[in-house]
């Protein structure tokens, strides 16, 4: 609203023409590098809950593939997902009884899906970030281009009114002359 007020109509009211201050080019330019800031904050956060929802599709397909093949020993590296350190071997089979617990637990089901709800709720701020960040500079080239513009008028006007200066100047040195 700050953003608005500083650059667009307000000020066209309050001026009767298109006249821009100087705090209204800096409230937008500073809001342009607050969004562009905010939005690689939101593509961490973005990157950042990828990684559990990968791991957990894994995990999920495990438990998944386990009840189909009976028998199978289906073994989870967790040194794969950076868990663990590479030194390290912690490995999580499909035999144990342990796996099979946490496969049927609800706790993993509703873990994997708000791990989903969290990334689209990510990738959806990451994309408002983009639109409002074109929003914005649409709105500071439209101010640049409007304070360029309103130059040219008052250039314009002024030597259009130098030109009928000199011209009536002409005129009535004519006038006087005929006379």
């Amino acid at each position: 609203m700050v953003e608005g007020f500083f650059t667009t109509g307000a000020i066209k009211d309050l001026y009767g023409d298109f006249k821009i201050t100087t705090c209204g080019r800096c409230v937008s330019a500073w809001f342009i590098m607050m969004t562009y800031l905010f939005m690689l904050a939101w593509l961490g956060v973005t990157a950042f809950t990828s990684l559990p929802v990968y791991m957990y599709f894994n995990l999920w397909t495990i438990c998944r593939n386990s009840t189909l093949v009976e028998g199978a020993n289906l073994c989870l590296d967790l040194r794969q997902f950076g868990i663990v350190t590479i030194g390290e071997e912690k490995k999580i089979c499909t035999v144990s009884e342990n796996f099979l617990r946490m496969c049927e637990s609800t706790e993993l089901n509703m873990t994997f899906h708000l791990f989903i709800v969290a990334l689209a709720g990510a990738g959806a701020a990451v994309i408002a970030m983009v639109h409002y960040l074109m929003v914005l500079s649409a709105n500071w080239a439209y101010v640049k281009d409007a304070c360029r513009m309103q130059k040219y008028e008052d250039i314009k006007s002024k030597e259009e009114q130098e030109l009928h200066d000199i011209h009536s100047t002409r005129s009535k040195e004519r006038l006087n002359a005929y006379t």
